[in-house]
């Protein structure tokens, strides 16, 4: 039975490095050390951390992050997608049950966002190790790359590499800043020549776990120390480009005007309100904007926009992504303009497997932390590694729900509790 927020907080907290007799618990102060640690590869002060995907300071961390795992009797390899992955020094033949997240950043990003998963992520496997603790499953620590896609625009690579979906051709055209991605890749101890070589045989893996911060203010605003996500949101971006007529702006009377900047503005408006006042989706939003001829005296002739609806449902994507092309079709015809709307491959939104949410929460009442269901409103590799095999998430609160920003900070207790909590959940999932 779960406990009060309040009260449930103060469960862990037993001092750092210390486990309550006859409980297996994370070690701690030894996490927060390691997370402290690698948080300075790419750290400029004042900026946070710019640690690209598939960039030196990416790989730098990767072998920070392995030799610790040495260290710790682990064996770490990297595999033909630039992933590092974990295993205890004496392998079973059994499933895997994979545990991470990702290790790259934003520009300017915070210390938090993947990185914390993974280094939770080897510490359960360390402390499984240490005890050698036997489950029906072999539990595997993955550190994704370039989940991001910051530098090569790529999001994703690493645990689509893990499933078998990159795409090649794609990847060998790709270049960012003089640097082709083929080369980046081998930089990184990965091979995009053999890099079916990283894709796991169907029924290999038993499921995936990744524990995260929220990047939002939902469990801080509840004062809850636990998120069970129950989905991961679908993702749908629309090109738009609104053509009006470029004009003098000093001698054209406003009803001769065809003003793309003035038709778009509107369409950014209409936009929004497909979840403001509408509730067709979750979260709707125009970020970016590009102006021609951009110039103060000279009435736009051409705007391009992007849209991005996001919704952990996939019919209420398509509900709010028809409906704001049926309007963009009706402000083209009354002002005179042409807008074109061209639709990107969605990300289709994933559900969480019941059974891992159910062990979960099972885990949290057993710490007595309260826990509440919910949705992620940003993307994971856990969508990616949802083609092969059943998955769960786990969340903890983000302070101010700030994230992909400097300011970007969780209490280290919930940190903690969020470690814990992933490792009872790998002991209930891991027996019958």
């Amino acid at each position: 039975m779960s406990i009060p927020a309040e009260r449930s907080v103060r469960a862990a907290e037993w001092p750092l490095g210390t486990r309550p007799e006859g409980e297996l618990r994370v070690d701690g102060a030894r996490m927060l050390r390691r997370l402290a640690e690698i948080s300075r590869i790419g750290a400029r002060p004042g900026h946070g951390i710019t640690r690209l995907g598939l960039t030196p300071e990416e790989t730098e961390a990767r072998a920070y992050l392995a030799g610790e795992c040495h260290r710790d009797g682990l064996v770490a390899r990297t595999d033909q997608a630039g992933n590092l992955v974990v295993r205890r020094a004496r392998r079973r033949d059994k499933p895997a049950l994979l545990l991470g997240s990702h290790i790259d950043t934003v520009a300017d990003g915070g210390r938090l966002d993947g990185t914390y998963g993974v280094m939770a992520a080897c510490e359960v496997l360390r402390v499984l190790a240490e005890h050698d603790v036997e489950l029906d499953v072999e539990p595997v620590v993955v550190a994704f790359t370039n989940e991001e896609g910051a530098f090569f625009p790529y999001p994703f690579f690493g645990s689509l590499g893990l499933v078998g979906q990159v795409d090649t051709d794609h990847a060998k055209r790709m270049s960012a800043h003089g640097v082709a991605l083929p080369d980046a890749l081998r930089a990184a101890g990965g091979d995009l020549d053999t890099i079916a070589e990283a894709a796991w045989a169907p029924g290999s893996v038993a499921g995936y776990l990744e524990l995260h911060i929220e990047q939002g203010p939902v469990l801080e605003e509840a004062s809850l120390p636990i998120g069970v996500v129950q989905a991961i949101t679908g993702r749908t971006v629309l090109d738009i480009t609104v053509c009006g007529g470029q004009d003098h702006a000093g001698t054209t009377p406003m009803r001769m005007r065809r003003d793309a900047l003035a038709v778009a503005s509107r369409a950014v408006l209409a936009v929004e309100r497909l979840a403001r006042s509408r509730d067709l989706c979750r979260v709707a939003t125009v970020g970016k904007l590009d102006v021609e001829p951009n110039t103060t005296n000279v009435i736009p002739g051409l705007v391009r926009l992007t849209a991005e609806l996001r919704d952990g449902r996939a019919e209420r994507l398509r509900t709010a992504e028809q409906a704001i092309t049926t309007e963009l079709a009706q402000l083209a015809s009354a002002t005179d303009t042409t807008i074109d709307v061209r639709l990107d491959p969605v990300t289709q939104p994933v559900a969480t497997d019941h059974a891992l949410s159910r062990a979960i929460a099972d885990a949290a009442d057993e710490l007595g932390l309260r826990h509440l269901g919910m949705d992620s409103g940003a993307g994971h590799d856990a969508q990616i590694v949802a083609a092969i095999a059943p998955i769960g998430m786990i969340f903890v609160p983000s302070r101010n729900g700030i994230s992909h920003a400097p300011q970007e900070e969780t209490d280290d207790l919930h940190l903690v509790a969020g470690a814990d909590t992933l490792l009872r959940t790998v002991l209930g999932a891991g027996r019958p």
